[in-house]
């Protein structure tokens, strides 16, 4: 009976044992995906879209998903997908505002989704070779290229009454991303991430030509980050 419990027992050490190994050995495999979920506060810049000198524009949410691949310590490419709610918040513009509007038939009002996709190479200022050691703080930036497709409804004027058209238009933009991350654990991490999406046009409003600048898009997002376990080949 002695001799069983003591083979039991060392059984049991030797098992013990091999799994810590094993893990040990898993995490000196370096993971090198990483998959992002985010969400937060967005606003759009457009030509009806408020008075931005006056911070007096809507906020509307935004969310997004990303896949980052590390190939170097510095380095790594991200494709980010997402979608952001819009809306105009030029609720009671001058008369000659107004004027302008109606003479070139823009829209009064909007509201709406967009829908965007982007591929970017990102930079890390602290750079990490293993997941394992890296450190407790990241600061990370990029630029990149996408597409964006807006589907909105649009008005021609303030009335309460006016009647909504649907419209929709797609087009390409430079996102630029650039976020402060920290070390939640040995797989994850938890970002605060901004966003702009400057587009190549001044039409996701259905109001083209007013102002100087183009239509464009901003989000500041919360972000989960989770490393991925190596695929099996």
């Amino acid at each position: 009976m002695q001799k069983l419990k003591i083979t039991l027992v060392s059984f049991f050490i030797l098992l013990a044992g091999s799994v810590q190994a094993q893990n040990f050995y898993k995490e000196k495999i370096p993971k090198t995906e990483v998959l992002s979920i985010g969400i937060g506060p967005s606003f759009i810049y457009a030509d009806n879209g408020g008075t931005y000198r006056n911070f007096n524009f809507p906020w509307n949410p935004a969310a997004s998903i990303s896949y980052t691949k590390r190939f170097h310590p510095h380095w790594g490419l991200k494709a980010t997908g997402g979608v952001q709610w819009i809306e105009s918040g030029n609720r009671n513009p001058a008369q000659r505002v107004q004027d302008h509007w109606n003479l070139y038939g823009s829209a009064f009002q909007f509201n709406g989704e967009a829908f965007h996709a982007d591929v970017m190479p990102i930079f890390y200022l602290f750079p990490f070779i293993n997941h394992m050691n890296r450190s407790w703080v990241n600061l990370y930036a990029g630029l990149g290229l996408g597409i964006i497709h807006v589907e909105r409804q649009e008005a021609f004027s303030l009335e309460p009454d006016a009647q909504f058209r649907r419209a929709n238009i797609t087009t390409g933009y430079v996102p630029f991303r650039a976020g402060i991350s920290f070390r939640l654990g040995d797989l994850s991490d938890i970002a605060l991430e901004g966003t702009m999406l400057f587009t190549f046009s001044d039409n996701l409003d259905g109001n083209e030509n007013f102002n100087r600048f183009g239509d464009h898009l901003a989000q500041a997002q919360i972000v989960y980050k989770r490393f991925l376990a190596k695929r099996k080949k």
